[in-house]
């Protein structure tokens, strides 16, 4: 089995078909949308394929070590610049194909109108193991 990560973003990814901004959603359309991701994860959680899963806030910060001592240095966030995780899920499934399966199915969740949003998600798979690190790739 191998883990994929599937990230949703509030912006930065290509626009999607039904691009209407949740902030625009009846209260109705936004409970369906909810309720589909939920089922979708109930029922990989039957198969073993779901990991984990969460919603996230458009509110975010940057933060940064800023040296022995010192309190840590905060940024933004800057939503117009800045791409936003809108949420994310882990798959544990048994291939690629499999991964890309689900993330497809994923995309068709409903939004405004109730119909499929056809979002673009993100498949990003784990590392099968760390990398050997030879030297500091930041100096």
């Amino acid at each position: 089995m191998a883990k994929y990560l599937l990230l949703k973003h509030y912006r930065g990814a290509p626009a999607a078909v039904n691009d209407v901004p949740m902030d625009q959603w009846t209260p109705e359309e936004i409970s369906a949308h909810v309720r589909y991701m939920g089922d979708f994860a109930a029922r990989l959680e039957k198969t073993g394929e779901f990991v984990d899963g969460q919603a996230l806030a458009p509110e975010g910060t940057f933060v940064r070590y800023d040296g022995e001592g010192r309190p840590p240095v905060t940024d933004g966030p800057f939503a117009e610049t800045k791409d936003l995780i809108a949420g994310w899920m882990v798959i544990d499934v048994d291939s690629y194909e499999r991964a890309v399966e689900l993330a497809g199915e994923l995309s068709a969740a409903p939004g405004a109108g109730g119909k499929p949003i056809h979002e673009w998600l993100e498949l990003r798979p784990f590392l099968a193991a760390s990398p050997t690190i030879t030297e500091c790739p930041h100096g």
